[in-house]
């Protein structure tokens, strides 16, 4: 015994032999076997057939069934032959499904794949398409939410506060300008409200150097108050990059662009400017003849290109928004600072910067608002990797940090991190010049980028690393070896934007990454917990933190009204299949607007006459008859269902708009740096709003509307729906309201059949407002002042609508609010009446201008 112990332990302790014989391994191991064979057949009593129940059918016997598997087979194109070689021998038209599998199973560098009728499909559309419900929007099949009926937001919200929310915007695409600073600046404060020129000395500061990023309103070039056409993120390329790559392109430039880089290769630079898919053509055609316009004046070249298909966009949203970051982006390299300086002075701002990246993803807080971090991240399908590297060349360390990371690995600071399970077995380390050598950022993306390696060497890598661990010879190691592919790489630049904070809310990131990284670093987030929504879902948040998603709560542009249009024939053809009985009566899409000019200019005449019962009359909503001001409400609404107003999404805007209708008096107050301050002692101070009281304030009507974004919530209950009608209140109403101490239902509410024919449709297809004659239904109409068009969130605790009101009727409702109530019962906020689309019931609600919180209205979701 004592020798087979001894025999035992030596072979323990010998490396086991690279190759095993099958047959002396079982003849050495027969006596286990029969003793395992005893008791298996003492257990089943000798009877070692399966029972009949156990079994499964077969069709081996069948040997016409094996012919036609095989002819299905073959057709399939599944066998020994792969796809390419089957359709080339045999020069058939395959079916749909394989030619589409082969297609999506693509990844080329740049371009969209693209369905018979041209419509693009993301990058991930595959992934997609088998759990969400699936909609063509904008020229992309894009997904619209969860499968079922439309519900889930409970979920979603907790998912949001606990988890972490992953959404696909590769639909966003770039317009890159390239020209003089000073001519892209022209051209951005010619085209963008707030124009840059207004922003802060530090703070245009930052961004022109590449540090942080800015949101705007993209308008057309004209006037001021011009149409807007959609939000869009701007950002500038670094300029120590911009600098290091015109000394080293001025030689060799193209010639198209070489005299003027010559005549101002120190201001040359390079700008993105990211546009919503369904804004793109209108937004881009608008970049381009500000650019033709700019050149036309200044005799220079600017030049305005489209990266459609070069970039990625994914939006990561969510309280472990940050961690699940830490987890899939590692940075390339991360070396001690002098050690750069002594090696490569050359490209010192580089690398001090990725030094800098590489420590900020490690603390979320030393990350500010809109700050943009540019990083080379390793590729996330790498195994990871325990060892540091013993480079000569390196300072050698002996301090060690015994902190774990987030793999639960232990990181050594001032020390280069190899993870040598990110090159192929073939391929050894790279060297040190290799390592540290400049490379492309994201900004050359039309040079084009080295694509990932592809998913099925990436299984081969581990295959052969899992066969060498245990000590055995693989023969597809050769074949790994033959099939490398040198133009895959192993990291991929990105891009990684902190959007803007609120006061609690919570933290949303933005990648931009090369197109063909799409789907790697998506299956990476999902598999690491992360939960992907679509277009419904993101819709959902958005109401829920309180910004506006586009276009649907951008009612001034185009692109809203092409979203309407849609949305429109949609309900009306699924109205049509149902029988005439059960139909649901139709409503307008979009709202009609222009409604609320009547109301505005009937206000805007009778405010200069002293406040007597006929006044008061007017502004609670009702015209006398004896008026010597009535109007005609067909030609109010001349403009039919277009929206014919302007949006104040900035407080100049708000500022220009109450200058030009000498609306000064209007109790608005934009975000100033005490405005918070001086609106409560403005609201406590009796002789300010006495002030005026009896005097004239004429408001000219006649220019466009100026509507508000405005955040409702309800007052005691209700739920307000999208296409909800805000309506100006009686005091009356406030009155009874506030001081009933039980639900108000059912006290204040409209005849059944007056909701119908609320608003009417005219023959020519426009939708008016219908004031009743009948004194009864007059004392229940309230003329509207705005619409909803995003509704409550189901399962949020606080629950609140966007919605769009007028200005000057949100101002002249607080003055008699303020001028009524006493001072202890005096809000910011002003006393609505909101009624949902096909309810009879008018419901209390509180709204808050966004303007009187913050200083432009630009952020969206």
């Amino acid at each position: 015994m004592a020798t087979d112990r001894s025999r035992c332990s030596q072979v323990s302790t010998s490396v086991p032999p690279r190759k095993i014989n099958v047959h002396k391994f079982a003849e050495a191991r027969g006596s286990e076997l029969e003793a395992l064979q005893s008791i298996v057949a003492s257990r089943l009593d000798g009877d070692f057939k399966s029972r009949r129940n156990k079994r499964r059918r077969t069709t081996a016997h069948n040997k016409q069934a094996g012919k036609k598997r095989g002819r299905k087979r073959q057709k399939l194109g599944v066998g020994h032959k792969s796809n390419d070689l089957a359709m080339e021998q045999d020069q058939k038209k395959v079916s749909r499904r394989v030619r589409r599998r082969y297609e999506l199973r693509r990844n080329p560098i740049s371009g969209f794949c693209t369905s018979g009728d041209g419509t693009k499909r993301l990058r991930t559309h595959v992934w997609h398409a088998k759990r969400f419900t699936m909609t063509k929007l904008w020229g992309f099949h894009l997904p619209l939410g969860l499968q079922g009926r439309g519900r889930g937001s409970r979920a979603l919200l907790k998912w949001f506060k606990d988890g972490v929310l992953l959404h696909d915007s590769s639909y966003y695409v770039a317009v890159q300008l390239e020209g003089p600073e000073d001519s892209l600046m022209s051209i951005l404060s010619m085209t963008l409200v707030p124009s840059p020129s207004v922003q802060s000395e530090d703070d245009l500061k930052s961004v022109l150097s590449g540090i942080t990023y800015r949101r705007a309103m993209l308008h057309h070039v004209g006037a001021p108050l011009s149409q807007s056409i959609a939000p869009v993120t701007y950002m500038w390329r670094p300029s120590h990059q911009q600098s290091r790559e015109n000394d080293g392109n001025d030689s060799a430039a193209d010639g198209s662009m070489e005299p003027q880089r010559i005549a101002c290769c120190s201001t040359f630079r390079q700008l993105w400017v990211w546009i919503h898919a369904s804004a793109f053509v209108e937004g881009y055609d608008t970049l381009k003849i500000a650019c033709q316009k700019e050149m036309g004046e200044r005799g220079i070249l600017i030049n305005c290109l489209s990266l459609e298909g070069q970039l990625a966009k994914i939006e990561v949203m969510g309280s472990n928004a940050f961690q699940l970051l830490q987890k899939t982006l590692h940075p390339v390299t991360c070396v001690p600072d002098n050690y750069w300086q002594l090696k490569h002075c050359s490209s010192e701002a580089d690398t001090c910067s990725q030094v800098k990246n590489s420590s900020i993803l490690k603390d979320e807080e030393s990350v500010s608002s809109l700050e943009v971090l540019s990083l080379t991240v390793k590729d996330p399908r790498a195994l990871p990797q325990k060892r540091t590297s013993d480079d000569p060349d390196l300072p050698n360390t002996s301090v060690v940090n015994n902190t774990p990371d987030i793999d639960g690995h232990v990181s050594v600071p001032k020390v280069v991190e190899e993870n040598k399970g990110l090159f192929p077995l073939s391929q050894s380390v790279p060297e040190e010049n290799e390592r540290f050598s400049d490379k492309k950022s994201l900004w050359d993306v039309c040079n084009g980028l080295d694509p990932p390696v592809e998913e099925t060497v990436i299984c081969l890598e581990r295959h052969c690393l899992l066969m060498d661990s245990f000590c055995v010879d693989d023969p597809k190691a050769t074949i790994l070896k033959t099939s490398e592919n040198t133009q895959c790489s192993r990291s991929c630049p990105v891009m990684l934007l902190k959007t803007y904070e609120q006061k609690g809310s919570l933290p949303r990131w933005s990648l931009v990454l090369p197109l063909s990284w799409a789907k790697v670093f998506w299956t990476s987030f999902v598999s690491k917990g992360a939960h992907p929504i679509g277009l419904r879902e993101k819709h959902w948040i958005a109401c829920e933190v309180g910004l506006p998603c586009f276009p649907s709560d951008f009612p001034d542009c185009n692109a809203y009204s092409s979203l309407m249009a849609t949305e429109a024939a949609a309900n009306d053809s699924k109205a049509e299949r149902r029988p005439p009985a059960i139909r649901p009566f139709r409503t307008p899409m979009p709202p009609p607007w222009d409604c609320v000019r009547g109301f505005s200019i009937s206000r805007g005449i009778e405010i200069g006459i002293t406040q007597t019962s006929s006044q008061k009359d007017v502004v609670h909503g009702n015209l006398p008859s004896n008026s010597n001001y009535n109007f005609d409400v067909a030609s109010i609404n001349h403009h039919g269902n277009s929206f014919d107003g302007i949006v104040a999404r900035a407080s100049c805007v708000l500022t220009h708009f109450l200058n030009e209708t000498h609306g000064d008096r209007l109790l608005l107050f934009p975000q100033a740096p005490n405005s918070n301050a001086d609106l409560l002692k403005f609201m406590k101070d009796e002789s300010k709003l006495c002030q005026g009281q009896n005097g004239k304030a004429v408001i000219d009507c006649s220019n466009k509307l100026c509507f508000l974004r405005v955040l409702i919530h309800a007052f005691k209950e209700g739920a307000f729906e999208e296409e909800a009608v805000v309506c100006a209140p009686r005091l009356s109403d406030i009155s009874l309201w506030i001081s009933s101490s039980e639900s108000f239902d059912g006290k204040l509410q409209m005849p059944q059949s007056a909701v119908r024919s609320y608003f009417k449709e005219q023959s020519s297809g426009k939708w008016e407002l219908q004031i009743p004659d009948d004194l009864a239904l007059m004392e229940s109409h309230r003329w509207p002042i705005g619409f909803v068009t995003t509704g409550f969130v189901r399962g949020s605790k606080k629950p609140a609508a966007v919605a769009f009101c007028e200005a000057s009727m949100l101002a002249r409702l607080r003055k008699e609010q303020w001028n009524d109530f006493p001072v202890k019962r005096r809000r910011k906020e002003i006393y609505v009446l909101v009624r949902n689309i096909k309810s009879s019931a008018y419901r209390l609600a509180l709204a808050s201008i966004v303007l009187e919180q913050q200083e432009d209205d630009v952020e969206f979701l």
